[in-house]
């Protein structure tokens, strides 16, 4: 289904992105072009889909429109990019990884996020943000993301087995990358052309700590620690965000905020995971 939607004077919506006629139509006009569209490597993403498991879409949203987008535009014309941090993979030295840090990513998605922003940067008048792993409610929730997930478990069922309990990620609440967005085109010409990552820089947490953390918020939440096991997502890094900070932004929602967010949210709302 392709869905077209003019939603004020200055502002349209297509959630077919690689509908080239509508986009023919619309693209010139625009100011900015902004991609939202994607298949992610998450247990599930808002579309009950995962990357790997539909690579030819995850070709088509993540990476093909992104091309027909960069190839319809004007180069006056500002694209922000909302690529990933999942791009890292498995780089598990002591270091953070920056935005200079080489990408080694492990899943298709993360693959085509990162070709789809090299060849943006190629282009140029383009702002790369490199989300980490969000979290906290939104209306067109996602509780397959890590935070969300726990968090909806131990409202929920009220224990979890978690599988390589070391294993860490960096985390920013939904609202942040709101806000992140609004920042990043306000001051498009100091931050055109370059890549930056948008999370919490004390949020870098091992699945165990964050678990943890969630069990101060939620007593009864029964934690198991698996010795042996492979979890599915080998993702395991950490990151430095301060190349965003010398821009003027700073992620401000902590994790704690977010959890109690989501508690609320989850005892009000009753979902399905």
């Amino acid at each position: 289904m392709i869905v077209k939607e003019k939603i004020a004077e200055n502002l349209a919506f297509a959630s077919s992105v690689n509908d080239e006629v509508y986009q023919k139509s619309i693209e010139p006009k625009a100011y900015q072009c902004w991609h939202f569209d994607a298949l992610s490597d998450d247990g599930r993403d808002a579309m009950g889909m995962h990357s790997d498991r539909e690579p030819e879409l995850a070709q088509a949203l993540n990476l093909d429109a992104v091309r027909l987008i960069d190839r319809l535009r004007q180069r006056r014309q500002l694209v922000i990019f909302p690529a990933t941090n999942s791009g890292y993979g498995t780089q598990t030295t002591a270091r953070a990884c920056d935005e200079d840090t080489p990408q080694e990513p492990i899943s298709l998605y993360a693959r085509t996020k990162m070709q789809a922003e090299t060849e943006l940067l190629e282009s140029g008048n383009v702002v790369v943000l490199r989300l980490a792993t969000a979290f906290g409610m939104s209306p067109r929730m996602r509780i397959d993301l890590l935070v969300n997930h726990f968090v909806h478990t131990a409202v929920t069922i009220g224990e979890l087995t978690i599988f390589e309990k070391d294993f860490r990620r960096n985390f920013v609440h939904v609202r942040d990358i709101a806000d992140c967005m609004v920042h990043a085109l306000a001051h498009a010409d100091r931050m055109a052309g370059r890549p930056f990552n948008v999370g919490l820089d004390n949020a870098n947490l091992s699945k165990e700590a964050l678990a943890l953390t969630i069990k101060a918020h939620v007593p009864d939440f029964q934690v198991r620690f698996a010795p042996v096991g492979r979890d599915p997502d080998q993702r395991n890094y950490i990151v430095s965000n301060a190349r965003l900070r010398q821009e003027g932004f700073e992620a401000s929602r902590g994790l704690d905020e977010g959890i109690e967010e989501l508690i609320k949210g989850y005892r009000m709302a009753p979902m399905e995971a």
